[in-house]
C-alpha cells in the first residue's frame, strides 16, 4: 500500500522561523506535472487524517496534507499567540512556494477549511477549487464550549488502545468507523511523552491559548471579516455538513449556498462534526466535484 513522503519546509512567523511539515502522496497517474490538491487538517489533527482519500484521489493529483504549525510534525512555536488562521495562511503560501506550483485545489475540514477560506479570498489566489468541510463563516458557541472543553488538556495515555479509546470520545461527531478505520485515524495522533512508555497527543497543547481567549466580541467581529472573505471568494466551492454539526448550523449552510460562491451543499447523515472523509460516500461527493468540468 502506498505510503506518502515527509517533507519540511521553513516558514517565517512574527516570533522568527519555524519548519511546517508536510505529507506528499506521489501522483499514481503517470501525467508529468499533475494537479495539486492540498488537503488541511481540524484544529487539533494532522495530515496524516488524509491518508485514505489522498490514496483515493492520487490516481489524479499529486496530494499534499500539511501538519499545520503546532501539530504532528510541525515545529511547536515559541509564542503561543502565533497560533492563528492568518499565520497559517502565510505558511500555506510558503508551502505553495515550495510547490512550485501556480494552482491547488483545496480540501479544508473545520480550522483547515478556514485556513482554505482566507487563502482563496485573496487577489490572484492559487486556489481553482475549494472543498468546505463542516465550516463555515458562523460558528456556533456551543461547539467552541465542547472543543474548549478538553482541548489542550494534560493528559496520557498508558496504551495506543486507551489514548484511541479517549479520542472516539471526543470524537463522536466523525461518525460511525469500523476499528480498522479508528485505528488508522487515531495512531499518528499518539506519541511517546518524554520518551517514555506512556503516550500523549500529537499537539502543542498551548494552541488552547489563543482558543481560550476568544471573547464573544472578537468572535463577532472574526465572523463579520468571515463573511466578507466568504462574499469575495469567485471559486468553485462544495460545502459538506454533517447533518447533526453543532459547529456549522443549517441556517449557515443554507446561507452559504446564497452568498458568496453559492456553494453547492451536502448534509451527510448520521455524522456531526466533521467529516472524515474516509468513508466511500464522502470521497466520492469530493472526487466528483474536483474532477467535473468547469
Amino acid at each position: 500500500m502506498a505510503e506518502p513522503q515527509l517533507n519540511y519546509v521553513q516558514c517565517l512567523g512574527a516570533a522568527g522561523l519555524h519548519r511546517m511539515a508536510y505529507w506528499e502522496w506521489a501522483h499514481q497517474g503517470g501525467l508529468a506535472k499533475p494537479p495539486v490538491l492540498v488537503c488541511v487538517h481540524g484544529l487539533a489533527r494532522q495530515g496524516r487524517d488524509f491518508d485514505t482519500l489522498a490514496r483515493a484521489l492520487s490516481d489524479r493529483y499529486r496530494v499534499v496534507c500539511p501538519d499545520v504549525v503546532g501539530r504532528g510534525r510541525s515545529d511547536w512555536l515559541r509564542q503561543p499567540a502565533g497560533y492563528q488562521i492568518p499565520a497559517y495562511v502565510a505558511d500555506m503560501v510558503t508551502l505553495l512556494a515550495r510547490l512550485d506550483v501556480e494552482q491547488v485545489d483545496w480540501v479544508g475540514t473545520s480550522m483547515g477549511g478556514l485556513i482554505g477560506l482566507g487563502l482563496a479570498a485573496l487577489p490572484d489566489s492559487p486556489v481553482r477549487r475549494l472543498v468546505l468541510n463542516d465550516v463555515g463563516p458562523a460558528i456556533r458557541y456551543e461547539a467552541l464550549q465542547r472543543i474548549g472543553s478538553y482541548l489542550g488538556q494534560p493528559i496520557s495515555f498508558d496504551s495506543a488502545e486507551q489514548g484511541a479509546d479517549y479520542l472516539r470520545s471526543i470524537s463522536a461527531g466523525f461518525g460511525p468507523h469500523t476499528a480498522e478505520q479508528w485505528v488508522a485515524l487515531s495512531r499518528p495522533m499518539l506519541v511517546p511523552l518524554d520518551g517514555g512508555p506512556r503516550l500523549k497527543l500529537h499537539y502543542d497543547p498551548r494552541i488552547a491559548l489563543p482558543f481560550a481567549a476568544v471573547t464573544p466580541e472578537l468572535a463577532a467581529a472574526g465572523e463579520a471579516a468571515l463573511w466578507q472573505a466568504y462574499d469575495g471568494l469567485r471559486c468553485p466551492t462544495l460545502l459538506l455538513r454533517g447533518a447533526d454539526s453543532d459547529l456549522l448550523s443549517r441556517e449557515t449552510a443554507q446561507a452559504m449556498t446564497q452568498r458568496g460562491p453559492r456553494a453547492t451543499l451536502h448534509e451527510l447523515a448520521g455524522v456531526g462534526h466533521a467529516p472524515t472523509l474516509v468513508q466511500p460516500d464522502q470521497i466520492a461527493l469530493v472526487r466528483e466535484f474536483l474532477t467535473a468540468s468547469p
